[in-house]
């Protein structure tokens, strides 16, 4: 005959049970697995899916590192670029792999792997650039031209501090939309990292549309950005073991390789191993 377990007994084993369960996203679970969950946000080139198929800098870079960590199933979770630090934290997954810009923000709510890429900004806007747009400043400068802005992404920031009004600025899940938004009349300009603009500009292959190649990058902290994996605060064990990889395979030549892949210049994208640190950049020193 089974014994029952008293009501409060009961309770008390199902909050035990909750607060040891859920995801395990510590180093040892991950290699027990063999299997490691990573957040994206569906941003080219950095990481992205097509055809059912996880592709992008950041990710290849991920995956050699947690190859020479003994996991070999990389398996993406797509999130909102504005969930993707949310997540990580609630265990949603065990890192975001989002060519994701370090920022002091940023900082606060997770723990940042040392930079695997360096990048500007980029502008796109309605072809012929009626409003003769080629800076943050100049947005700035006129309170009627509105900007739209993927979700989450640090250039929002960056306007603001040029002096963009919040008015002015208006936000879309990714940067197709921000096309589109363009395209229908509903903002004058959109950015974002100058090698994701760009690509999307060109996948676009729309007449609608111009890449500002004379853009005038803001000078202000965060640029250029420093792009990195994110880890939950709780996770330092997990990035360090990271981190110990990464820099490995940055002086083998593996990381320059995957970026140049990637369509990244496999110099000036690159950030040599030690050169610049995920600390320095949060504290704002670069």
């Amino acid at each position: 005959m089974k014994k029952k377990i008293p009501l409060i007994g009961l309770a008390l084993f199902l909050s035990l049970l909750a607060a040891c369960g859920g995801s395990d996203n510590s180093l040892e679970s991950i290699q027990d697995s063999g299997t490691v969950e990573v957040g994206f946000a569906n941003e080219s080139p950095y990481a992205y899916e097509e055809d059912g198929e996880l592709k992008g800098a950041a990710v290849d870079i991920a995956t050699a590192v947690f190859a020479e960590l003994g996991v070999d199933n990389v398996e993406g979770k797509l999130s909102d670029f504005g969930e993707l630090i949310p997540g990580v934290q609630a265990g949603q997954f065990d890192v975001v792999t989002a060519g994701m810009a370090i920022n002091s923000d940023r900082c606060e709510n997770a723990l940042f792997g040392e930079p695997e890429m360096v990048y500007g900004e980029g502008l796109v806007v309605e072809a012929g650039n009626p409003l003769s747009i080629e800076s943050y400043e100049d947005i700035a400068d006129n309170p009627d031209v509105t900007v739209v802005v993927m979700e989450g992404a640090t250039e929002i920031e960056f306007l603001k501090s040029e002096g963009v009004d919040d008015d002015q600025i208006i936000t879309a899940s990714d940067i197709p939309a921000t096309f589109s938004a363009i395209q229908a009349g509903r903002a004058d300009a959109t950015t974002g990292t100058e090698m994701t603009v760009r690509e999307a500009f060109e996948s676009a292959d729309t007449e609608d549309l111009e890449i500002i190649e004379s853009f005038e990058q803001p000078d202000i902290d965060g640029v250029p950005s420093y792009g990195a994996a994110a880890f939950s605060l709780e996770n330092e064990e997990l990035r360090d073991a990271y981190n110990e990889k990464l820099e490995e395979l940055k002086e083998d030549g593996t990381v320059a390789e995957l970026l140049e892949q990637n369509g990244f210049h496999p110099e000036s994208n690159f950030v040599e191993a030690g050169s610049v640190t995920a600390e320095q950049v949060c504290q704002g020193e670069y």
